[in-house]
């Protein structure tokens, strides 16, 4: 299949941000029609991970991330799927905002997998703003016919009440919003033991990675069909 971007990628680029925002802005919003017609995924059909240093594999060798362990097993059980990672070490979902229509026109993902938010929460960002991110590219993956699978995270309690629990309802709301596949926290299957974690105690060592991909690995396989 083909996708046929090129013609209309700066009108692609206008629907979705207008698209993404209404829905963002409304927790009743309702479908708007579409100015464009909606792209289709390309072939091979590919995992699109947006993500931060967690899905980017900070201080981990290339192959030992959670990411590429997935991108191995995907080869074993769902021969024909591909993963692009696209992860940056210290993105932000603004970040993430502003380079997704420019990754989905580029890769043309059956899946969107994003990973983002934790930067923002521990440099105590607005949820307002996280929020509208996540929403923006959840829409553009949903415009592009993509499923997408948002992974939560959490953050310490020293960030107070308030904003620690804003923090995961924002995931939560968004998911229920969009009815996308949710992960709610990404690190839950290594998070209890400090042993897991490198010496900044934020990223997860090497021999934690298979825990995640497995983790995650229960929502994302269902998705590649």
């Amino acid at each position: 299949m083909r996708f046929g971007y090129a013609a209309f990628g700066a009108r692609f680029q206008w629907a979705i941000g207008w698209l993404a925002l209404l829905l963002a802005l409304s927790a009743h919003a309702q479908p708007a029609p579409n100015p464009v017609p909606p792209p289709v995924p390309g072939d091979p059909p590919t995992v699109l991970v947006m993500g931060d240093s967690l899905s980017a594999g900070y201080g981990l060798d290339a192959t030992q991330g959670w990411v590429p362990l997935t991108a191995a097993r995907v080869a074993r059980e769902r021969p024909g799927w591909r993963v692009v990672n696209a992860s940056i070490s210290g993105e932000t979902s603004a970040g993430g905002a502003s380079r997704i229509v420019g990754e989905v026109l580029r890769v043309k993902p059956a899946v969107v997998v994003i990973e983002l938010g934790a930067n923002d929460g521990l440099r105590g960002l607005p949820l307002a703003d996280m929020r509208r991110n996540l929403a923006r590219m959840i829409g553009v993956g949903q415009y592009a016919g993509a499923k997408v699978l948002l992974v939560g995270m959490r953050i310490p309690p020293n960030y107070g009440p308030e904003y620690t629990l804003g923090f995961e309802r924002t995931y939560r709301d968004l998911a229920a919003l969009f009815h996308v596949d949710f992960l709610p926290f990404l690190l839950e299957p290594v998070a209890a033991n400090r042993a897991n974690f490198q010496d900044d105690n934020l990223h997860p060592i090497a021999a934690a990675q298979p825990a995640l991909r497995d983790h995650v690995w229960k929502r994302l396989g269902p998705l590649l069909k």
